[in-house]
């Protein structure tokens, strides 16, 4: 049974920082490509950064700078140290797995201005 864990999310003030985790597990994690994606209220769904086997990174052009993606395969474990938080960067935040697809139940974060 595939599962992806999202951790870290909660509440911070603007110009905090959280990292977000993605544990996952039934999986052969480290020659999969990972990401998160984040989906706010009304708004569509963003993808905001992945990652290959080869840990080559893409973000998108919101959070470069500010967000960086890493991996742990000893962990299984993809994470997501977000800093610099701004408003518009509340949302739930959900971990992907490439191919096939397999999604985390999302962890929600609030930024508080």
């Amino acid at each position: 049974q595939v599962q992806l864990v999202e951790s870290g999310g909660g509440l911070v003030q603007a110009g905090g920082s959280l990292r977000l985790s993605c544990a996952a597990s039934g999986i052969i994690f480290s020659s999969s490509i990972m990401g998160w994606y984040r989906q706010a209220p009304g708004k569509q769904r963003e993808l905001v950064a992945t990652i290959t086997s080869g840990s080559t990174t893409n973000y998108a052009d919101s959070v470069k700078g500010r967000f960086t993606i890493s991996r742990d395969n000893a962990k299984n474990t993809v994470y997501l140290p977000m800093s610099s938080l701004k408003p518009d960067d509340a949302a739930v935040y959900s971990c992907r797995r490439w191919t096939p697809a397999y999604w985390g139940q999302g962890t929600q974060v609030t930024v508080s201005s």
